[in-house]
């Protein structure tokens, strides 16, 4: 009987030890499986996103999210990473961290390359420069690539493009690019959205206007410059088909404006009405080379569907209401640019 008795202390002792390594080893499979699956990246600046480059290596992409304070462990993540084979698998793009993702979520979201689209908004712009900034601002490809692309004579022939033109093929929307899109990638698809425009109808109804759909682009843009009234478009548009079709110059203001690169000038005189420039349809004949802004499907639309009109002229109201007096003859033209004009020198406007 004491034999037995001095031996059961020793026996409890093991199980002490063996129980507490246990709970131990339970510990840390708790922690290690929390850190992999819990809740631990953190909210971090430019609205949780989390941008690769392209040509970026699995130590860049580490380094980033160190840096972001979105990893708190890399070690820890890294450890997931290999067991997902990610950094054999670095995939360039804009990826959307939540706070509270797991090490596991991120790895996983970034292995798939499962980025969150850019939704580029097109409204109007009036230079190649304004749609590179666009872009450079907006996708990971820099405004130079752009402005590198749209200068190419020989890559824009195959859309039946050139450096004139080639703001034509964008067209006002909005778009969804992967951040990673390249130039010429992001080119293409506007230009599969101009193709998807320019329906059968209303290419027919260009043909009907003897305008090919670059030249009513162009003619379009003209028209977005000169009034924000839809209403009024058609009858605008049926004013430059008129000089048009008896081989008068344009006279359009806003192409004098494009031609001197001074968008804010608010009164246009003779000295600019003499500027040589292909673009200024006061000293050239017929259409502008290229359009002037990337005008809206209404602006186009109202040149397809310009309404029949012997109106050779117009003025903006002297009530600065946006809208136009049209006129028939020079003389009648004359008295409502008066009107016009006096309305603005009682403004002061100069």
């Amino acid at each position: 009987m004491n034999r037995r008795k001095t031996h059961m202390p020793k026996r409890s002792n093991k199980l002490r030890i063996i129980v507490a390594i246990l709970c131990l080893l339970a510990g840390v499979a708790v922690y290690l499986a929390y850190q992999i699956f819990g809740p631990t990246s953190k909210a971090f600046s430019d609205k949780n996103y989390f941008y690769i480059h392209t040509g970026s290596t699995y130590q860049d992409v580490i380094d980033g999210l160190t840096s972001e304070r979105i990893v708190t462990h890399p070690d820890i993540f890294s450890f997931v990473a290999k067991q997902l084979d990610y950094p054999e698998n670095v995939k360039a793009g804009r990826y959307q961290i939540k706070k509270g993702m797991s090490n596991f979520e991120i790895v996983r979201m970034l292995r798939n390359g499962r980025q969150v689209p850019v939704r580029l908004v097109i409204n109007k712009l009036r230079t190649r420069a304004d749609f590179c900034r666009l872009i450079g601002k907006n996708l990971e490809a820099d405004s130079a690539s752009v402005q590198h692309l749209l200068q190419d004579n020989i890559y824009l022939r195959q859309f039946g493009l050139d450096t004139n033109t080639v703001m034509c093929a964008i067209m006002p929307n909005t778009y969804e690019f992967f951040w990673n899109t390249t130039a010429t990638k992001a080119f293409e698809k506007l230009q599969k959205e101009y193709d998807k425009f320019w329906t059968s109808t209303r290419k027919d109804k260009a043909r009907d206007k003897g305008l090919s759909p670059n030249e009513a682009i162009i003619l379009a843009s003209i028209i977005e410059e000169e009034t924000n009234k839809n209403d009024e478009k058609p009858v605008i548009a049926s004013v430059y088909l008129n000089r048009l079709r008896k081989g008068w110059k344009l006279g359009a203001d806003p192409t004098v404006k494009f031609a001197l690169q001074d968008f804010g000038l608010r009164r246009i005189y003779n000295k600019h009405l003499e500027y040589p420039s292909p673009y200024n349809t006061y000293y050239v004949k017929g259409l502008p080379p290229g359009p002037i802004c990337t005008p809206s499907t209404a602006s186009i639309d109202a040149v397809l569907n310009a309404v029949n009109s012997d109106y050779m002229y117009f003025s903006a109201k002297s009530d600065f209401s946006g809208y136009h007096d049209f006129a028939v003859s020079w003389q009648e033209h004359l008295s409502n640019a008066r009107k016009y004009h006096k309305a603005l020198e009682n403004r002061n406007i100069r």
